[in-house]
């Protein structure tokens, strides 16, 4: 004789009806009102007790299944399964683009939760169709899902979120929702985050070396304005707001160009990391002195720079990848500001 079992289906939700009983078998099973090798109602019997299609239960089965939640015995019905997945979190983690940093904060996240969950990591590479495909794919499967939303116009502009974007993102439920690094989202309810403020942070940052850079003629910001995975122009716009509010002179170029003039006593701001290679290069090739002719901010920190000592201002990705875990281990729905540093070494 099956189990019997309570599938609540909520009419008025978006998520689908299908999605609602694999939530709601597996919380059953998390929480041990179902145990491990109980049967469980046939598609049909589910189907009746509950007025769904039977095309709705089989696909929620299909996806139990899949997931090895449940498994079927020909000619007997279906059991729950004991399975690793059922004790422990599953995460999905979405980035926009493999880089040092996001790995940075993925491996602070993994290590940060321990034995207990598994991620998936996911990357969309900035592409709000890749983004929405993937993210409706996976609706349903996991208890959290960690979402880092950047992405890009049809002319290479950064952007946090188009129409696409939010519709799919409302579809997750808040409970299950981390969002990482951009605040600047459209969400209805109450989910966690843990973002960078990329014109305050900037702006914050570079006041705390204003002693050192009014030795200065004039700041320079090189942002890639059209990047393959674009920045965000609020770092522009915190850029713009402390030259303005310091009285500085600046200019703001896409690049750093081969035979530069270097001559005056400029401050380089840098996002990429091959304009830091080609201005460092440039800078030893006219024996100037770095710290003193010419000097060099670079944005987001790595081991490299520490070691050829590159002043920078920087998000702490370590602790962005731990408070995301915090939040998921802790079931917290807590909006937290990521630490963003200037660190001071000998190049300004």
């Amino acid at each position: 004789m099956s189990q019997q079992i309570e599938i609540k289906i909520n009419e008025s939700s978006r998520v689908p009806k299908y999605k609602q009983i694999v939530d709601s078998i597996i919380n059953d099973i998390s929480k041990g009102k179902l145990k491990v090798g109980e049967k469980i109602p046939s598609i049909n019997e589910l189907s009746e007790s509950c007025y769904l299609s039977r095309d709705t239960v089989e696909k929620a089965y299909k996806q139990l299944k899949e997931q090895k939640v449940i498994i079927s015995v020909k000619g007997k019905g279906y059991y729950t399964a004991k399975t690793d997945l059922i004790s422990k979190k599953q995460i999905f983690f979405m980035i926009n683009k493999l880089s040092s940093y996001k790995m940075m904060i993925y491996n602070s996240f993994v290590n940060s939760l321990g034995m207990n969950s598994i991620v998936t990591l996911s990357v969309y590479h900035c592409e709000e169709t890749i983004f929405a495909k993937t993210l409706e794919r996976n609706l349903g499967a996991y208890d959290y899902y960690v979402i880092m939303p950047h992405f890009k116009t049809d002319d290479s502009n950064h952007i946090s979120a188009t129409n696409m974007v939010q519709d799919v993102l409302n579809k997750v439920p808040k409970d299950k929702l981390i969002i990482l690094d951009n605040n600047k989202l459209e969400i209805k309810g109450n989910y966690g985050a843990v973002y960078q403020d990329f014109q305050e942070d900037i702006y914050e940052a570079l006041k705390k070396g204003v002693d050192k850079l009014k030795k200065y003629d004039k700041l320079v910001l090189v942002y890639p304005s059209k990047s393959v995975y674009p920045y965000p122009q609020r770092i522009v716009h915190g850029f713009r707001k402390f030259c303005s509010k310091f009285n500085f002179d600046f200019e703001i170029l896409n690049e750093i160009y081969d035979d530069m003039d270097l001559d005056s006593r400029d401050t380089y701001i840098i996002i990429e990391e091959h304009d830091l290679v080609n201005l460092v290069r440039q800078v030893r090739a006219k024996n100037l002195t770095l710290g003193e002719d010419i000097g060099i901010i670079s944005y987001n920190d790595t081991p490299l720079k520490d070691l050829l000592g590159i002043n920078v201002v920087s998000t702490h990705f370590k602790a962005m990848g731990e408070t995301a875990a915090y939040l998921v281990l802790n079931d917290k729905k807590e909006k937290v500001k990521n630490v963003f540093e200037y660190i001071e070494r000998n190049s300004v």
